[in-house]
């Protein structure tokens, strides 16, 4: 493939092996440092010995290769904070009282506010590290701003792992920001040491405050303002989940996250308003400047997530080519963005808007190109339609295998929202900017805050509507990492194909077919198996019996759509039916038999000797008295009962030495 003909690309390759290895494998930091310099000095060596020869030398290749890969394990271990001494994971932790920084906002939960903060210091020892703070909600208190520091006596817990199976893993997701611990305050036992700003951040979230403060004097409707922030400031922990969902549902959403489409619509009305200056004898220097100035200028005011920075550190690029006048590959320039970014940020490889963002970046170059020529329309409307629809059509077999892994949903109406929004994003920006500028000037006309406001709320509006045709909506999609892989497999064979066109690759375009045919019926093949499982809910006991493709759930629930991760387990498990059913005294399959006692405590059992007791609803027994009369083998309690009630139950299987399994503490209980 000539793609691998660049130098760049493969150096970055190594460089993604290399984060891969060191995230997967615990390879001590002084281990790399010293293989990293070992290697690079073996390198030099090659190098002068082989500079004047005219032959080149395949051993300065590999070296270089596998110096890169080790220079990916050393970047990701240097910037693992909690490999750092001085990180608070590292010392007694539990030490008070405990100083810490705002670092940045999230979306509120259902009882607190959250945020991120960065620990300053325990006691008297400084510190260094971040972690999550969840504030109770309070209508007296006011939000914590960015970069205001306070202290508490409270101590930190762990941040709770998957209790269900299938269950988004927050804390998996928290760890990749180097985010390992979580505090619980109450709002009145917080201290506050200082409101100032200190940092970039804070700025850049008082200037966000600062904007937000004038809009509002316009009377902007909240979910206008929510998609205002969202759509120019990157801020998105305001939008309501029917607004986000909606944008989801109609494949929109990316138009929300401040990505390479905004930054290149940014880029290009920079370049309109410095054309000027290109007239002047160090114009195209200056303009570079700027240009890289206010784009990083953007990415700080967005909050510098992982897509902003992505589509920042690639359009500056751009930008440097396009003035000096230099030829500039695409692909080459996509490598070079993602080298920089993975030398500085090596965790943004597992950040899920780096993955759709390039993936779709790739696809759009690679295939709307050839998409394109299949039909030439004279109008110039029908052109920028065609143009807009294989766009879309481009990027979707970039992003569809790994979104269904991600969000097993594929939104079938995604090409008309893009159609119908995209070519006036340009415009909606620009009208959108210049309203927060005039905002910042007071001098708004309430007319323009009106009709801007109004071109909002008919774009949710339209949203909203395409996210009700439920018909083009296939949600529940069962996609796991093997199908994804050899989905890409395909993709890239077959676009191959239409290239060259010959037989070799047709061949192994069809073989990528059957692998991945074969994939699906491996798929079926494991996921026809009988599984009892006992989930953990609060208040309420679930359980799962799941028999090949189809799950019968006994509960105590109103309703199952009570118990949300059910279509997590359900589409983890590719099941196809589920039956609700009222909560049975036991279960009994062909390995086990569970008896479950709820709050009246009744077990008189003769003919039946159970496996397992599964407790619910807090009952007043005698556990000591149960065990000697029915002698299972474990005894389990689920999120049905109080938790005075578990810790007693806990001490007495301890005590009888018969294994104790809390679903709040180890998760599900499963028996296959």
């Amino acid at each position: 493939m000539r793609l691998l003909n660049f130098t760049i690309i493969k150096l970055t390759t190594c460089l993604v092996l290399g984060i891969l290895i060191a995230f997967f494998i615990e390879i001590p930091k002084h281990v790399s440092l010293y293989a990293t310099i070992f290697l690079l000095f073996i390198l030099t060596l090659i190098y002068f010995s082989s500079k004047h020869k005219r032959i080149k030398n395949i051993w300065f290749g590999l070296v270089t290769f596998v110096t890169m890969i080790f220079i990916g394990i050393l970047v990701t271990n240097f910037h693992n904070e909690k490999l750092d001494e001085n990180n608070y994971t590292n010392i007694d932790y539990n030490k008070k009282p405990i100083t810490f920084r705002i670092r940045s906002t999230l979306k509120s939960g259902n009882f607190n506010d959250k945020y991120i903060i960065e620990i300053l210091k325990i006691a008297d020892a400084s510190v260094s590290g971040k972690a999550l703070l969840n504030v109770v909600k309070d209508s007296i208190n006011k939000p914590l701003k960015v970069d205001e520091i306070y202290v508490t006596s409270e101590e930190f817990q762990p941040i709770t792992s998957t209790i269900n199976p299938f269950q988004f893993n927050y804390r998996s997701y928290l760890s990749k920001q180097y985010v390992f611990k979580q505090l619980y305050v109450n709002p009145k036992r917080l201290l506050t040491i200082s409101t100032n700003k200190h940092t970039i951040y804070g700025y850049a979230d008082l200037f966000r405050e600062t904007i937000n403060i004038k809009l509002k004097k316009y009377n902007f409707k909240p979910d206008v303002l929510a998609i205002i922030n969202a759509l120019i400031l990157g801020q998105r922990q305001d939008l309501s989940k029917d607004i986000y969902d909606s944008y989801t549902d109609a494949g929109a959403v990316h138009i929300l996250a401040v990505s390479g489409l905004h930054v290149a619509l940014i880029l290009l009305l920079l370049n309109f308003a410095l054309k000027p200056l290109n007239r002047f004898k160090y114009g195209k220097a200056i303009t570079i400047i700027i240009l890289v100035i206010f784009m990083w200028s953007f990415a700080i005011i967005a909050g510098l997530s992982a897509s902003v920075t992505r589509a920042v550190t690639m359009f500056s690029i751009i930008a440097i080519g396009m003035h000096l006048k230099r030829p500039t590959n695409i692909y080459n320039t996509l490598a070079i963005s993602i080298f920089v970014l993975l030398l500085f940020k090596p965790l943004f490889l597992f950040d899920v808007g780096f993955q759709l963002s390039y993936l779709a970046v790739i696809a759009i170059v690679a295939i709307q190109p050839r998409l394109k020529k299949l039909w030439n329309p004279k109008n110039f409307l029908l052109e920028k339609i065609w143009d807009y629809f294989t766009v879309g059509i481009a990027a979707q077999f970039g992003v569809v295998p790994i979104s269904l892994y991600y969000f097993h949903q594929f939104p079938g109406l995604f090409f008309v929202a893009n159609i119908i929004i995209i070519p006036f994003l340009g415009a909606i920006l620009a009208i959108g900017i210049l309203i927060i500028i005039l905002a910042l000037c007071d001098f708004l006309p309430q007319f323009l805050a009106d009709g801007f406001g109004f071109i909002i709320s008919s774009m949710n509006s339209l949203m909203k509507w395409l996210s009700l045709q439920e018909t083009f909506l296939f949600k529940d999609i069962f996609f796991n990492g093997w199908q994804v892989i050899t989905a890409y497999i395909f993709i890239v064979l077959f676009i191959q194909l239409t290239i060259y066109k010959k037989h070799e690759w047709l061949k192994l375009t069809l073989v990528s077919i059957l692998l991945f045919q074969g994939v699906n019926l491996y798929n079926k093949y494991t996921h026809n198996t009988n599984t009892l499982t006992l989930f953990h809910k609060s208040r309420y006991t679930v359980i799962g019996l799941k028999k090949k493709q189809k799950l019968d759930v006994f509960s105590d629930l109103d309703s199952l759509s009570q118990f949300s991760n059910l279509i997590d387990y359900k589409i983890g498990n590719n099941i196809k039916e589920i039956t609700a059913n009222k909560k049975p005294s036991f279960i009994k399959t062909k390995s086990h038999t569970v008896l479950i006692i709820d709050s009246l405590g009744v077990y008189n059992l003769k003919k039946i000797k159970p496996h397992y007791v599964l407790i619910t609803q807090s009952p007043k027994i005698n556990l000591n008295r149960l065990i000697d009369s029915l002698k299972p083998k474990q005894i389990i309690a689920d999120g049905s009962n109080y938790k005075s009630y578990i810790a007693r139950w806990k001490a007495t299987c301890l005590k009888q030495k018969i294994p104790f399994h809390y679903t709040g503490e180890k998760g599900a209980f499963i028996l296959n």
